[in-house]
């Protein structure tokens, strides 16, 4: 996806807590952000099965549960893993440039 979008700045690193899911928006787009470890990924911050913010979920190693039903996702795939949740979410492609964390969105 990364030659068919457009890097956006999302965040400070500073700004992004281990196991803290961060939501932001970006040219229109709705995006949680999530630190593992050393890692950083990128899905879209709303639940498929409700529109709840998965922002406001638990971030259990690199599995995000919406606050609302407990449904899980993973968040390097976006696949969704327990009920309620049937469809998966919409991931990004990250990088780090400097002290910011980019997402890749679709042009």
């Amino acid at each position: 996806m990364a030659d068919q979008g457009t890097w956006h700045a999302a965040a400070t690193l500073g700004e992004l807590n281990e196991g803290e899911p961060y939501g932001v928006e970006i040219a229109g787009h709705h995006i949680a952000l999530y630190r593992v470890g050393s890692e950083y990924y990128a899905t879209s911050n709303i639940c498929t099965h409700e529109e709840a913010l998965l922002s406001d979920g638990v971030l259990d190693g690199c599995e995000i549960e919406c606050p609302l039903h407990m449904g899980r996702f993973d968040i390097k795939t976006g696949e969704a893993l327990t009920s309620p949740v049937e469809i998966d979410i919409q991931t990004y492609p990250v990088r780090v440039a400097g002290d910011r964390l980019e997402v890749c969105l679709p042009a």
